[in-house]
């Protein structure tokens, strides 16, 4: 039997120091949460709610013109994320096809992108040459295409054994035959993180939408929670709520989604950590 470790001085400071930082995270959701549940929230922290109600969350959810920009907030981040993975997946592929003629070239060109890009002026230049501006797809396509998320995934599948990439390759299997039933099946873990990853970027997308979208018709959850907030597009018609008990419901609303699905996501986040770590 092997000697248990006992608990020492530094691994008090260790898990203290854990603890704080915990708390830092915490305290101001924590915050947020207690002055969206009050009816009299004003500055100041409190540990509980003086006049606790749910009408913060019932405005926030039965106004009807905010039912449009969850919808689009829905569809961008859905048809976002797979084309954003359907990109970088293709990319990281070809990337690691050793044989492949000019692949140092472009691996270095796509990383040089990485650091020194167009800048804001002519990609809105580009967006209006190309007609997308004032079209969902001006938020689309330029996230989509992300060198960074390409890169994990290229050593993600680095990380795959090429002893079963021969021998598919062996059995007669295509390239692209090798990538949807060997390369795609053994990255689930990387597929799951990135793809989370493009997810919350396309939820929380909010200056795309200001730069390339002035047709108030096309604003997405954030946008219009944004508008309501400074109080352009006020929902709130009750006096019996305070306006910074409804801004904190909208915080809460619009980050729910996803703090719903991030515990469902975060075992492929651990075997992700994984991926790649040990070669032949």
């Amino acid at each position: 039997m092997g000697r248990e470790k006992k608990f020492t001085l530094g691994d008090f400071f260790i898990y203290f120091a854990f603890v704080l930082i915990a708390l830092f995270i915490l305290l101001p959701i924590y915050k947020v949460l207690v002055d969206s549940l009050d009816l009299k929230s004003g500055y100041g922290m409190r540990l509980w709610p003086e006049s606790f109600s749910f009408l913060g969350y019932k405005i926030i959810l039965t106004t009807k013109s905010l039912y449009q920009p969850f919808l689009i907030s829905v569809l961008v981040t859905g048809v976002g994320t797979l084309m954003g993975l359907a990109i970088v997946t293709l990319g990281a592929y070809v990337l690691i096809q050793w044989d492949m003629p000019g692949r140092n070239f472009f691996s270095y060109f796509l990383l040089f992108t990485m650091i020194f890009e167009g800048g804001m002026i002519p990609t809105y230049l580009v967006m209006r040459q190309l007609k997308l501006i004032n079209t969902l797809w001006a938020v689309i396509l330029p996230m989509s295409m992300s060198v960074y998320n390409l890169v994990l995934m290229r050593n993600f599948f680095e990380g795959i054994p090429g002893s079963l990439l021969e021998a598919a390759q062996i059995d007669g299997c295509s390239p692209i035959g090798i990538f949807f039933k060997v390369v795609l099946p053994l990255s689930k873990a990387a597929l799951a993180s990135i793809g989370l990853m493009f997810g919350v970027a396309f939820w929380n997308n909010y200056t795309n939408f200001k730069l390339y979208i002035s047709n108030r018709d096309l604003y997405n959850f954030q946008m219009k929670l944004r508008d309501m907030m400074q109080g352009s597009d006020m929902v709130n018609t009750s006096e019996a709520i305070a306006t910074n008990t409804l801004n904190n419901a909208a915080v809460i609303v619009a980050i729910l989604p996803f703090m719903i699905i991030y515990p469902f996501c975060q075992n492929y986040f651990v075997q992700g950590v994984n991926v790649g770590a040990v070669k032949e």
